[in-house]
């Protein structure tokens, strides 16, 4: 490694979220933060001072400053937490060798236990590896207990001695399962924390509350008050004596209390100014209601992105611009911080919507289908808090069990897949995607381009166990489902009811949905409630039955109630789900409830109904769906230890050294890319003369294949494919004697000499890198039919075994390669270990634009890889949102805008 100073990453710079949900900054230091710096160090304690330099250090000498301020970003890297602008810790490396640093750092006393330490730890550890560093080593004094803890909890294998009193530790730095679990593990609960503080706020100040009755600060002020808000709300106008009954202050500051949250109803050029009044009075979060940034145009979105700029840099997390609110249901909060008229009944289910346009709309569905909600957030624009951030809160969050998202765009789609599968181990998540067909971006979305197919948005919901639908009618009919019933142990279902007609409609909708079904129970039309009882019940007590639809077309003067009750009382009890369409009516209809012992609307146990049979079962095949992917083992992240991701790296580098703005491979160097991850195109060998061409063939036996491949070639688009293949051992010779002569070109010309592949099934493996999903594989059977159907399947490294499996069983040709019509079944294990070391592969090369794979053959015991080709072009992705927690930067230039 180069002893020259290099310049800093870019993405070293990064907004962290502290253990306590409060934002800050990490950057690289800078020679002109030596007056901060020294700043810095006086307020920190003579005590640290002592841990941190083992000796009295009361004051920085100006050679300190220089030396502290002063690095090369490479074998000396330091970087700064700031909170607006001030320094509140220092950490560093320095190389001691080619592979090892000593750090250190240093947390200003005020912020010492708020996980400071552990990010800059993290940060460093990643600038070293991405610097050739693989080993830390830190001196500590035995009397620091809080520095020996970070250390010791950050996942690493820490070893540690004592030298002279000093505690020498020494650890790899490696991202490891275990050091990477840590992360992940104080990433979920800071993001949880930001969220938390929102939904229990202690006191709300309303900026923009009017006396106009149209105002929306009027309207918020009354929502939260009629809402039965337990906590205190203040109004603030800076024209007004009181608003609504409440006495109206000028600025946030000017309240006597402390404010957690303000809500934001002013126009958008004041908004900056409310920021800043509210960071000086120590507000933990804001609302803004108001429109006017990216939702108007360019200036608009300029404003947005200077707003989350501004709102971070004081540590303060922001929900919106122009967003309908949030509402939190729980009876100690009543929180209605939201333009909805109404609070939702308070239910088990959390929703996360973009569109503030259709919030109150979503809102009224719920209310009118009985489906209660723990919290609910409308995030607008959502420039700063997003669904990743309240999944990571929902996933612990007790009141909420199932988990509904309503999508307009996926601003980071590999955070949201890696957390999405996490989350949904335990808990359910139904998203509704909008603009499948379009790929469209709404306004105010600022979101990065992207050119992947439908197909691989699809493949990423399912990968992390979402339940996707189509529309919000088919998510409200799946989340009544979820939050009432228990979840079915398999795909077999019974109908019981009292219409033929609408069985058949059930059982068709059944075999389509890959449900399997017995014989209906036909009650006939008389059936009263002891027949529903019982046939209800014996279907229950079968072991070949999973769930239950029951049917209910009452006869004529017949309200239903008492078959209503026996729904309602065998549905509480009962460990396998029912739906049912009763009376046609949609919902979970009152004579279906179980009271919720907290005061919502239906509690478990409640029996969901569906205006058509069809809805029904549709909904139970998603979660039926939802309960497979739950039960099953969804495999491992395979290490290839062989992987030679050095000199890949080395490979690209050298490429775009000679070629900046990137280039397609030649053959040699994708022949050497895939061999660093264990790939093997067909054994070929260069030959450069008749002799060696008749070497090869007596290496590798004479059935072998002469392909030209030089430059000349190259430019020949006529010539460009050129083979002869060799029959036998005297021909080989000839062949090159005859190749020669037919191309044009010398005998000192570079030629390969291949083996030839075996019989197979020809199939395709590609990767690419998508500016918005990052990096992509897909699957397929090589050729147009393929092609023209679009069966490929798709996968978001890293990749599981598992995952790997079903991206081939997936295919709707899948069959062909598991023993189609009798014949023999083709190598799938290697298949799948083709897709998880080229899923490695761009995992660990965001430069690698596209690698295609085709034809690869493959047959029983047999898989060769016939031809290939990539291309390599510059990237400013480090995959560092992987290694180090960090929040996602706001929309820059170049991003797609609608």
């Amino acid at each position: 490694m180069s002893s020259q100073a290099v310049e800093e990453d870019p993405q070293w710079e990064a907004d962290v979220l502290l253990k306590d949900g409060r934002v800050a900054q990490m950057r690289p230091i800078r020679p002109d933060d030596a007056d901060n710096l020294i700043a810095f160090y006086s307020r920190v304690s003579d005590e640290s001072k002592y841990f941190r330099f083992f000796a009295p250090y009361p004051k920085l000498s100006a050679k300190d400053v220089k030396r502290f301020t002063t690095v090369d970003h490479d074998r000396r890297v330091a970087f700064v937490v700031t909170l607006h602008d001030e320094i509140i810790a220092v950490g560093r490396y320095e190389a001691e060798s080619e592979d090892e640093a000593e750090v250190a750092f240093l947390v200003e006393d005020a912020h010492q236990g708020r996980g400071v330490g552990q990010l800059l730890l993290e940060h460093l550890a990643q600038a070293g590896r991405e610097r050739g560093i693989r080993r830390f080593t830190a001196d500590v004094l035995p009397a620091n207990a809080r520095m020996l803890q970070i250390f010791r909890e950050m996942g690493y294998h820490v070893d540690g001695m004592v030298e002279e009193g000093v505690q020498r530790l020494a650890f790899r730095i490696d991202p490891t399962d275990s050091a990477m679990g840590v992360m992940r593990a104080r990433e979920q609960r800071a993001e949880a924390a930001s969220i938390e503080r929102i939904f229990t706020a202690r006191s709300i100040a309303v900026v923009g509350a009017s006396r106009r009755q149209d105002s929306i600060g009027l309207t918020m002020v009354r929502n939260l008050v009629l809402g039965g808000y337990h906590g205190s709300v203040y109004a603030v106008n800076s024209s007004a004596e009181a608003v609504s009954g409440l006495p109206s202050y000028k600025s946030v500051q000017d309240v006597p209390d402390e404010i957690d949250l303000a809500i934001v109803a002013v126009p958008s050029e004041s908004v900056a100014d409310v920021v800043l009044d509210c960071a000086a009075k120590g507000v933990h979060g804001l609302i803004v209601i108001s429109a006017g940034f990216a939702d108007v145009g360019p200036e608009g979105r300029k404003r947005q992105r200077a707003l989350v700029n501004l709102s971070r840099s004081y540590g303060l997390r922001l929900i919106g611009p122009n967003c309908l609110g949030v509402i939190n249901t729980a009876p100690e909060v009543q929180l209605n911080a939201s333009l909805a008229p109404f609070m939702p009944p308070q239910g088990r289910v959390g929703f996360f919507c973009q569109s503030g346009a259709l919030g109150t709309a979503i809102l009224e569905s719920v209310a009118r289908r009985g489906l209660g909600l723990s919290t609910f957030v409308s995030a607008g624009n959502r420039a700063d808090v997003s669904g990743n951030d309240l999944l990571q809160y929902w996933q612990e969050d007790d009141a909420t069990e199932v988990v509904l998202l309503y999508l307009e765009s996926i601003g980071n789609p590999r955070k949201f897949s890696r957390i999405a599968r996490r989350v949904s181990m335990s808990k359910p998540i139904v998203a509704v995607k909008s603009g499948r067909s379009t790929q469209g971006v709404p306004v105010g979305h600022a979101v990065k381009r992207s050119a992947a197919p439908q197909a691989a948005v699809d493949a990423m919901f399912r990968q992390a166990g979402v339940i996707q639908v189509d529309t919000l009618d088919e998510m409200f009919d799946v989340a009544q489902l979820l939050a009432h019933q228990p979840l079915p142990s398999g795909n077999r279902i019974a109908v019981v009811g009292n219409s033929d007609a609408m069985a058949l409609l059930i059982m068709d909708a059944a075999t389509e949905a890959g449900l399997q079904t017995a014989e209906p129970v036909s009650l006939g039309a008389e059936a009263g409630a002891d027949d529903f009882e019982v046939a209800i019940e014996t279907a229950l007590a079968s072991p070949d039955v999973d769930a239950i639809m029951v049917v209910y077309i009452p006869p004529l003067n017949t309200s239903g109630e008492e078959v209503a009750n026996v729904l309602a009382a065998v549905g509480e009890q009962s460990d396998k789900p029912i739906v049912s369409t009763f009376l046609g009516t949609e919902g979970v209809p009152e004579l279906l409830r179980v009271t919720d012992l907290a005061g919502g609307s239906a509690g478990r146990g409640s029996v969901p109904s569906y205006a058509a049979p069809e809805s029904a079962v549709r909904a139970l095949a998603r979660v039926v769906g939802y309960a497979e992917w739950a039960a099953r083992d969804h495999g491992e992240f395979r290490t290839f230890l062989e992987h030679r991701t050095g000199d890949a790296r080395a490979l690209v580098r050298q490429v775009l050294a000679a070629a900046p703005r990137g280039a397609l491979l030649s053959t040699e160097q994708v022949h050497a890319l895939l061999a660093c991850y264990g790939i093997d195109l067909w054994t070929w060998i260069n030959v450069h003369s008749r002799e060696e061409a008749i070497a090869a063939g007596e290496k590798l036996g004479w059935d072998v294949v002469l392909k030209a491949g030089s430059e000349h070639l190259r430019a020949r688009p006529d010539l460009a494919h050129v083979w002869r293949g060799i029959t036998g051992p005297d021909s080989m010779g000839e062949a090159w004697d005859s190749l020669t002569s037919w191309t044009g070109m010398r005998a000192e010309t570079q030629f390969f000499v291949q083996r030839s592949a075996p019989d197979g099934i020809p199939v395709s493996f590609s990767v690419t890198e998508d500016p918005l999903f990052g990096p992509l594989v897909s699957f397929g059977l090589a050729g147009a039919p393929s092609e023209l159907l679009g069966d490929r399947s798709y996968g978001i490294p890293p990749l599981t075994d598992v995952d790997a499996a079903e991206m081939i069983s997936g295919l709707g040709a899948a069959p062909l390669l598991y023993g189609y019509r009798g014949s023999d079944p083709v190598d799938v294990d290697a298949v799948r270990d083709v897709i998880l070391r080229l899923a490695a592969m761009k995992d660990d090369l965001p430069e690698i634009a596209e690698l295609d794979l085709e034809p690869v053959l493959v047959g029983p015991g047999t898989l060769a890889a016939v031809s290939a080709r990539a291309k390599v072009v510059p990237s400013a992705d480090r995959r560092g949102d992987w290694y180090v927690r960090r929040l996602s930067q706001p929309a820059v230039t170049g991003d797609t805008l609608a």
